[in-house]
């Protein structure tokens, strides 16, 4: 039987609001959905609660009682919601709270996991916020956000993908560099190969496969080549073709704004968020808009 649980979490207006939801039937996320009339878009949270959660009522996902107002729409996190900052619990409630909303309502929240998660995964602590390194009496390590007693959130990370399409966009946290590409996989099959691996990626992988998705730089969640004039314009475009997609969206580069690269195929969506440059991408149909911090639209695609 799922249980209800509460949590308190200091809403926008600066006072404690409670939001009730239920405990979710845990199952693996699928890796391929087809178009939704309108998605969301945003990155690298790493703990900031409140512009991450006023960003979502700017952009009218949410109400101010962090209910879901999005409709049929799609919320797509690319990863990073670990470190930094000093709520990652809330954020990763708020988002676990939200799943079962939006699919009442037709709509769909997307979880991709970036580098951060997965060092949590394996208890690479070194990015946590101080209140998070606190040891407890009997333990000799750290109790880090994901295991202060929260093994619901660690099950549920574990449903989640690495890469994921939804219509013709890629969504994944890095990139798809060159040797992840000779690897000619599908979506389904990076994300089934690497599943069963994610409390296990800070070993050293014989396997060539799993060398290339954990230990290495063209890792999807480590890769930066996109934005290091490491990737030519056909690279990009085999991705395209490979995965069968028209875009591909990234975080885990920080930029000034949300920014388009290679003529439009590659869009970066890490802006720094505890820095007050908050900014998420819309997509509607088949055009782009970047949401700035007032919540106002501007066409990049």
């Amino acid at each position: 039987m799922l249980t209800r649980i509460k949590i308190s979490l200091q809403a926008p207006d600066k006072t404690d609001r409670y939001f009730s939801f239920k405990l979710i039937d845990l199952k693996n996320e699928r890796s391929e959905f087809i178009q939704p009339t309108k998605m969301l878009v945003i990155s690298d949270i790493e703990g900031n609660f409140q512009p991450f959660c006023m960003h979502l009522i700017k952009a009218r996902i949410i109400d101010k009682y962090l209910e879901w107002t999005f409709g049929n729409g799609h919320l797509v996190i690319v990863g990073d919601c670990f470190d930094r900052g000093e709520q990652v619990i809330e954020c990763l409630w708020l988002i676990y709270s939200l799943e079962e909303k939006a699919k009442k309502q037709g709509g769909h929240v997307h979880f991709i996991l970036g580098n951060h998660e997965i060092m949590n995964l394996n208890s690479d602590w070194r990015y946590i916020h101080p209140k998070y390194a606190v040891k407890k009496a009997a333990s000799t390590t750290p109790a880090a956000a994901l295991y202060d007693g929260n093994t619901e959130l660690w099950r549920w990370l574990q449903t989640k993908n690495i890469i994921e399409k939804i219509g013709d966009v890629l969504f994944v946290h890095g990139g798809v560099s060159e040797e992840l590409l000779k690897l000619n996989l599908s979506v389904s099959e990076i994300n089934n190969i690497a599943r069963p691996y994610y409390k296990q990626a800070i070993e050293l992988f014989t396997d060539s496969v799993l060398h290339t998705i954990f230990n290495s730089d063209d890792s999807p969640f480590w890769y930066r080549g996109y934005y290091q004039q490491l990737a030519k314009e056909e690279q990009i475009e085999a991705t395209l073709k490979h995965f069968g997609v028209s875009t591909i969206v990234t975080g885990h580069t920080v930029v000034d704004k949300i920014t388009p690269f290679f003529n439009g195929k590659v869009i970066n969506v890490d802006t720094d968020h505890a820095a007050g440059n908050s900014e998420a991408l819309l997509i509607v149909r088949h055009r782009f808009y970047r949401i700035d911090n007032d919540g106002k639209r501007h066409r990049v695609k």
